[in-house]
């Protein structure tokens, strides 16, 4: 069983949906997902996940619907993030499928449901996945989950992308949503976010995380220079297929909009990262201790980062996605890294104080 999959306890509380019980009917966004690809190999409940959405997205299925109605009104939606998917499903089937898997998830480690980390005027709430519309008119997302540990989750590919990266680094999402709260009271709702909020939605939506026990390839992606750290000490990388305790560097993707773009690849697409160091030991772990490890350490980093008053996006270190060794198959070739207009020179060798 891969260290990331949680099984499904056939002794569940009456209170847990098995999963054969969840029903509903997913568009065929869904069924494009490749839960074997690279990077979401890291995923918690990965297994139960693929299942669930696989099941509730067949073909057949969404015939059957279409032979009930007699029609299907595929009225396109057009999410924040400019990715086109057909609103043909069941409402509340995504956080349904989410709110198992949380349970199955605490029950597992016999751990209580995650919380919120609260602002000084509020107290913790347990994190529950609920449908959209309880999310009352007028109120600000993040607000509405500060407040009472609900997140309103859509039928769509985007929201099931959020609730997984919620499933597996729960501590580190609740650590954002914290300093969200934190400048809410500060400064309200309004069209401009602020620097802080500004680098949360950024690492939030597209951040990945820079593992590694060799500083050098830390720096080098710091500073842009993709050959010292993604070409040459390549033989340094992870491979997320077959984890290697040689092993120096890897990483795991956060942003949930991330996950959703490389539904369908392209060179261009580029994380917003940090980075994380670590000792050897690091990568002797198995997959779901090294990511429980990482959501402790990613909390704090984001902690330190947006408490500095100076805090801008701009200090996330951009990441060609599809260079990370074993990402993709075309980057064994060394030549892969020679386009200028992806693997930029960057900005950082003016910026250096």
């Amino acid at each position: 069983m891969p260290a990331s999959d949680l099984p499904t306890k056939p002794d569940s509380t009456a209170c847990i949906e098995p999963p054969s019980k969840i029903e509903g009917t997913l568009d065929n966004s869904f069924a494009e997902i490749d839960w074997q690809a690279p990077w979401l190999l890291h995923i918690t409940q990965r297994h139960y996940l693929s299942n669930s959405i696989e099941r509730l997205s067949r073909p057949s299925q969404q015939m059957n619907s279409s032979n009930e109605s007699g029609s299907l009104d595929n009225a396109e939606s057009l999410d924040t993030h400019g990715i086109n998917a057909c609103n043909i499903s069941t409402p509340d089937t995504i956080a349904n499928v989410l709110k198992t898997a949380m349970q199955q998830q605490a029950e597992y480690l016999q751990q209580p449901l995650p919380q919120t980390k609260p602002t000084h005027n509020q107290t913790p709430q347990t994190l529950q996945f609920v449908s959209q519309n309880a999310l009352p008119d007028g109120e600000a997302y993040e607000h509405f989950i500060g407040t009472t540990g609900n997140i309103p989750t859509r039928d769509n590919l985007h929201d099931l992308f959020n609730g997984s990266i919620w499933l597996t680094f729960p501590k580190t999402k609740a650590m954002l949503n914290h300093y969200h709260m934190q400048e809410i009271d500060k400064q309200g709702i309004s069209e401009r976010r602020g620097r802080v909020r500004d680098t949360i939605t950024v690492f939030d939506e597209n951040g990945a995380v820079l593992v590694t026990a060799d500083p050098n390839v830390g720096k080098a992606l710091v500073d842009f220079d993709w050959q010292s750290s993604l070409v040459r000490p390549r033989d340094k990388w992870d491979d997320p297929t077959q984890p290697d305790d040689s092993a120096q560097a890897a990483v795991y993707i956060f942003g949930h909009a991330l996950l959703e773009q490389l539904l369908h690849p392209r060179k261009p697409l580029c994380a917003h990262s940090i980075v994380i160091h670590v000792t050897q030991r690091f990568f002797t772990l198995p997959l779901a201790d090294r990511v429980r490890f990482l959501d402790d350490k990613v909390a704090d980093y984001m902690a330190s980062l947006l408490s500095k008053d100076e805090v801008t996006p701009r200090q996330l270190s951009p990441l060609p996605i599809l260079g990370v060794p074993h990402f993709w198959a075309e980057n064994a070739e060394p030549s892969f890294y020679d386009d200028s207009y992806v693997f930029r020179s960057g900005r950082r060798q003016k910026n250096k104080k």
